[in-house]
């Protein structure tokens, strides 16, 4: 299997040859200049009437730390830059599958609307590089200059931790059984496959190292089971784990496994993908080789390739994750930018409460810089995780933490409430704390 390193990646993703393509840099030499003459000039924007933040990426984090840079500071000229047209959240989608919840509940919220409300500016654009020397930032509608930029542009998938090199095999892995924690349209294939399931082994997995949602693989399970239980399909869920156990509420996804799917989840720990036989229907694992009818494969976990792209990125670091300091976020010798969310490199839970609560501080810490005060005092992050684990009727378990710093720099859970007994109240807060996030981010 190949090792997960920045020679590998960029050997299996072409990524120094996208860079070397677009002619983009990030350092302000003459290659960065001829990619913002190339992209229009300066962007179609209004002239700053303040001090000038813009935020890269409208998911949890980014949508909500645009809002709440205007509370701290309504002097502040925010712009929050998306590529997306519409929205639709990743947290909560695994309810969709069952119809605990319809497909408005995820995609009915409006970029514009946020922006309006939260008193700052929506622009649609795809940013392709950074200028650090001139304080710009490049979008495909041109350039736009900044005080402070804050990143957060979520995640990626990295095909080649299991083996898959070509990027035909890539693509076609991506298109035939997507992972499902990224784009809503892999939420709508897998919803299909669901419905047109007639039987046999439906493969899930759960990848190595710090990935989007850790109870996200196993509460798909258990959605998928309550489905199968329901319709009486005659299949099952095989669910591979590459951790030797459920990574986290382990006894209520276990109770769950064994007490309403006893026949249908099957689950196997220490299992990590090591190749896929598209033809075959296979999965290859360093014991064995597995066949399954169908699949919902999700990739190992990589921050962002606009990270690296914009020069952001710890080349140390395995999984490609910002080099930033892990109390403001700001870029290692540069407070004029910032990355949050999924892309950060401390081992925070990558969850839309986590991302929410990240926002709120570093808007305060931005904020605070902007107008030449002191830093806040340092907030953790709050990872607030409701899992249903089953359907008919709805009954979900939980999880309320926070984050502490250790005398050597390390972050470890702190101020635990582990709810893992399942129940209708629990599955009632589900659904109440995923509106309470759009609130914030939307209204």
């Amino acid at each position: 299997m190949p090792k997960l390193n920045r020679r590998n990646f960029i050997k299996a993703s072409g990524a120094g040859a996208v860079v070397a393509a677009t002619g983009i840099s990030v350092s302000g030499t003459a290659h960065a200049k001829a990619a913002m003459v190339n992209t229009g000039g300066d962007a179609p924007l209004p002239k700053a009437k303040g001090q000038r933040v813009v935020v890269v990426g409208a998911g949890t984090a980014g949508l909500t730390i645009a809002k709440y840079l205007k509370k701290e500071d309504s002097k502040l000229d925010v712009v929050l830059v998306e590529r997306r047209d519409m929205y639709s959240s990743c947290f909560a989608s695994n309810l969709w599958y069952p119809g605990i919840i319809d497909l408005e509940f995820l995609a009915d919220h409006s970029f514009l609307d946020a922006a309006v409300n939260g008193g700052y500016t929506f622009f649609s654009g795809t940013v392709l590089g950074l200028d650090r020397d001139s304080k710009q930032v490049i979008t495909d509608q041109g350039t736009i200059k900044y005080d402070f930029v804050i990143f957060s542009p979520g995640i990626d998938y990295y095909y080649p931790r299991y083996g898959i090199d070509d990027p035909a095999d890539q693509l076609e892995l991506a298109q035939k059984y997507p992972g499902g924690f990224m784009k809503g349209t892999e939420h709508v294939t897998i919803k299909n496959k669901i419905d047109n399931f007639d039987g046999g082994v439906f493969l899930l997995n759960v990848p190595p190292g710090n990935y989007r949602c850790l109870p996200g693989p196993y509460e798909r399970a258990c959605m998928i089971a309550s489905i199968f239980k329901k319709e009486k399909v005659k299949g099952k869920v095989l669910l591979l784990d590459a951790n030797p156990d459920v990574t986290i509420k382990k006894d209520g996804f276990h109770a769950a496994f064994d007490e309403l799917y006893k026949d249908i989840i099957e689950y196997k720990p220490s299992t990590e993908i090591t190749g896929v036989d598209l033809g075959k229907k296979e999965i290859k694992t360093e014991f064995d080789t597995i066949k399954f009818d169908d699949a919902a494969i999700y990739p190992f976990v990589r921050a962002s390739r606009l990270i690296e792209t914009c020069g952001l990125m710890n080349p140390k670091d395995s999984q490609f994750q910002a080099n930033i300091n892990d109390e403001t976020n700001n870029l290692i010798g540069d407070k004029s930018v910032y990355v949050t969310g999924d892309s950060r490199p401390m081992p925070f839970s990558k969850s839309a409460n986590t991302a929410q609560s990240e926002a709120h501080h570093i808007a305060k810490v931005v904020a605070a810089r902007a107008m030449g005060k002191a830093d806040p005092p340092y907030e953790s992050p709050n990872t607030i995780c409701y899992s249903m684990v089953n359907a008919y009727p709805p009954e979900a378990i939980s999880v309320n933490a926070y984050y502490k710093k250790g005398e050597n720099g390390s972050f470890a859970f702190d101020r635990v409430n582990m709810v893992e007994v399942r129940s209708a109240e629990q599955a009632t807060l589900t659904l109440e704390w995923a509106k309470g996030v759009y609130r914030d981010m939307f209204e």
